[in-house]
This record gives C-alpha cells, structure tokens and sequence, in this order.
C-alpha cells in the first residue's frame, strides 16, 4: 500500500508518474496538470535479511536493519518508471556460470569417491 494514501479525483482523465515519483492528474477543464503526491522508495542495508511473508512481502527484521526512505533518485535510491514491467534481478549469466562450477565439483568429488574406492579395492587383492 501507498502510505500515505493518494487520492485519484473521479474526473481525472489520466494518471501521470515521473522519474522522481510525483503523481499528476490531467483534467479535461484544465490546461497544467495537478500533483496529487509523492511516491517514496524506501531501501534496506542488508536486503537478504528481509523475512519473506509471502505474495512478494517481507518485514523488516533485526537481520535487515531499519528502512531508510526518500524521493526517488536520490540518497542512492532507484528512480520509477510509469508503465514498464519490473524484471527479475537475477543476472542469467552469473547463475548459469556458478551452476556450471557447482555440478564440476559434483563431478570432481565422484571422481575422488571412485579414485578412493578403486584404491581401496586394490589394497585389499594385494592382501
């Protein structure tokens, strides 16, 4: 939820949001739009410490620290774009790369158990 709340008027013919989070309404009887508010963001300084609540919620937690909140774009906080799709944040190179190098230690390590078991069964027919 949007806290505090913006309020759309009923008449408004379009709902406009910039980069730096103010909301403008434009109205059929009016030349200039109006600014009905302002959007915050609001950022953690450890976000991996954020307990997930569910339906891409999470609380605040010791592990996270406090929010700290402000206008888009500034104090190091990300800027908004009206009308885009939010893409995951996952980097498709680097998870595919760190996949790769888990299963070549997968692999590595049944190497070893088989390198071990071969010598062990040696060690015994020499016996």
């Amino acid at each position: 939820p949007v806290v505090p709340g913006i309020t759309i008027p009923a008449d408004a013919r379009g709902i406009t949001i910039s980069a730096t989070g103010e909301v403008w309404a434009d109205f059929a009887d009016r030349l200039e739009p109006e600014q009905l508010g302002q959007l915050t963001l609001s950022s953690f300084s450890n976000e991996k410490g954020l307990e997930a609540i569910g339906s891409n919620l999470f609380l605040e937690s010791p592990a996270s620290g406090p929010a700290f909140s402000g206008a888009p774009g500034q104090d190091g906080l990300g800027t908004l774009r009206q009308g885009y799709l939010e893409s995951s944040s996952v980097d498709a190179v680097r998870e595919v790369t760190e996949l790769i190098k888990a299963q070549r230690g997968y692999e590595l390590n049944a190497k070893v158990i088989t390198a071990a078991d071969q010598m062990l069964a040696a060690t015994t027919q020499v016996r």
